[in-house]
């Protein structure tokens, strides 16, 4: 099984769920034991990468700005390129600089998903039940890289993916070993760092950096 292999289901439920005139949005970085998997909920018509017309990669975050605040924050990228991201407009995006953003997350080595990959026009709620049909594909993709840890944005992405009710604020820096098929995975959740999650961030940023210490530095 590989990532390729997985997009024809993404775009199946994009057609049930989605809007119909975007494409699913899947993912993107090291895609080979990343230190960390990045999951956020789901992309919305603002990464114009889900436009029908992009022929480029359609991963995460193309085309906005405030996400790559906290992976420059996290020394998870380069200067140069971030700084590029911050000065240019949506439109502004070329399918190169598309693949530059996310060679730097590849060197980086993190992966960065959505549990649905199903996009939207605006940021609209999503019920569980949505994310749900999506569970299964999230946890072939664990299996297929491999993460040495995997980091769940918000309580209701964590609470779907760990299969309990999860606060983030009641269970920061809190491990949790879920077992996908004969493998064990280390999960934890923070704070959304984004939207309406914005004045979080500083949250998020302490804690990543707290999981990125106590679970990948170790091991270096």
């Amino acid at each position: 099984m590989k990532l390729e292999d997985l997009k024809p289901k993404y775009d199946k439920l994009q057609k049930k769920y989605g809007a119909k005139e975007l494409d699913s949005i899947y993912n993107g970085g090291c895609t080979e034991n990343p230190d960390i998997c990045f999951v956020f909920m789901n992309p919305t018509g603002k990464n114009i990468a889900s436009s029908k017309k992009w022929k480029g990669i359609k991963s995460p975050w193309i085309g906005t700005k405030n996400i790559w605040d906290l992976f420059f924050k996290l020394n998870l990228m380069n200067e140069k390129i971030y700084k590029n991201i911050k000065e240019i407009k949506a439109n502004e995006w070329t399918e190169e600089f598309a693949e530059e953003v996310y060679d730097d997350v590849r060197k980086h080595k993190y992966f960065i998903t959505n549990l649905g990959k199903c996009t939207q026009i605006d940021a609209r709620e999503l019920p569980n039940s949505v994310y749900e049909e999506y569970l299964d594909l999230l946890k072939q993709e664990i299996e297929i890289i491999k993460p040495k840890v995997v980091v769940l944005f918000g309580n209701q992405v964590s609470s779907i993916v760990l299969n309990k009710k999860i606060s983030v604020s009641q269970c920061r820096k809190q491990l949790f070993i879920n077992k996908i098929k004969d493998n064990e995975y280390k999960f934890y959740s923070v704070y959304y760092p984004v939207g309406n999650g914005r004045f979080n961030i500083d949250k998020s940023i302490e804690d990543i950096n707290w999981i990125i210490k106590n679970e990948i530095s170790k091991e270096a």
